[in-house]
């Protein structure tokens, strides 16, 4: 089958540059593991950025046929390039274009990324999560918010912008931090401390949830993944542990409102689940990640291969997943 993989490097391909810019990214390297295990399952490829070139490529690389089903399909990879809604803006892209893909809808894609609708959403339905503010000045009213608290901007992921406050007197600051840097509304939210555990899921009807990572923070003096972590720029990023050290009816529990997460975040195909255990044994999500690193040195990828994958096997079987949701049947 033909697959292009789509991916956001080479950030030039646009009309103006107009908005927010976005700070992650996917290293070449990630994408060309992909790109070689998708080779290993006899897929003819293509690498393609995720700009405004991207539907005349596709066009070119499987054409339409009127009186059959699509040619060929987009493994997304997509972080997006500017503005807002920047994960959003490739697959919306592929839906008005009529181009199958992997991962979440723009609509998944947009819940997910934004922390505070995914809060909402999740504890609409009882699924804990901590407490939380939105702030866009730092002198709004705190509330009932227990100090230390966590700022970050409200649509970013991979930890950027991440601040840990210990006293009122610095949120004004920490807040003004974000609304500069990143012309967005900041999330506030009391901090959790205890075990971060990371569930990877993948699926659609029928999801199945790979064991548990936990992040070992050691005698880390700051129990928090930072950017520079998750980017992979700190030699001192903590070690992941897979499956997790949780006893058997917590980690029940942790499947239970991760799945919920994904559910009520209207995910497909595959996400991340973040998530704190406090001292009292009691799990709150922290977020959902609709388009989480698959690299060969990610949480997802420790996931999936301590439950049986090869590297490739996991690649493709999210390309069958999302072949199933479209056609109803996996890849021939």
């Amino acid at each position: 089958m033909r697959v292009a993989i789509v991916w956001n490097h080479d950030h030039t391909g646009v009309i103006n540059r107009f908005g927010q810019p976005i700070p992650e990214f996917n290293e070449r390297k990630t994408v060309e593991s992909v790109v070689a295990a998708l080779q290993d399952e006899g897929h003819q490829t293509l690498l393609c950025e995720g700009d405004k070139g991207l539907l005349p490529a596709l066009e070119r690389f499987m054409p339409s046929d009127p009186q059959a089903r699509p040619s060929g399909m987009v493994f997304n990879m997509a972080a997006g390039i500017q503005g807002e809604g920047r994960e959003t803006h490739v697959p919306a892209m592929l839906e008005m274009a009529g181009v199958p893909y992997t991962g979440s809808s723009p609509l998944g894609h947009g819940l997910a990324l934004d922390k505070a609708i995914t809060k909402r959403l999740i504890r609409d339905l009882g699924v804990p999560t901590p407490d939380f503010r939105v702030m866009r000045r730092g002198t709004e009213s705190t509330g009932d918010l227990r100090f230390p608290v966590i700022v970050k901007p409200c649509r970013e992921s991979t930890s950027f912008g991440l601040q840990l406050v210990h006293e009122p007197a610095q949120l004004r600051q920490a807040v003004e931090v974000i609304v500069t840097q990143c012309a967005q509304d900041a999330l506030v939210e009391e901090y959790i401390e205890g075990q971060e555990i990371c569930v990877a899921l993948l699926g659609n009807e029928e999801l199945e949830v790979l064991p548990l990572v936990e992040h070992d923070f050691g005698d880390r003096e700051m129990h928090l993944l930072t950017w520079e972590d998750k980017m992979h720029r700190e030699a001192t990023a903590p070690p992941k542990i897979c499956p997790a050290h949780i006893e058997s009816k917590l980690a029940t529990m942790l499947r239970d409102i991760s799945v919920a997460t994904f559910r009520a975040c209207r995910c497909l195909d595959y996400a991340r689940v973040d998530l704190r255990i406090d001292r009292f044994g009691q799990p709150f999500v922290l977020e959902i990640n609709a388009n989480p690193g698959i690299g060969r040195n990610t949480i997802y990828a420790l996931a999936a291969t301590t439950a049986g994958y090869s590297f490739s096997s996991f690649v493709n079987r999210i390309l069958d997943v999302a072949h199933t949701r479209y056609f109803g049947i996996g890849i021939p």
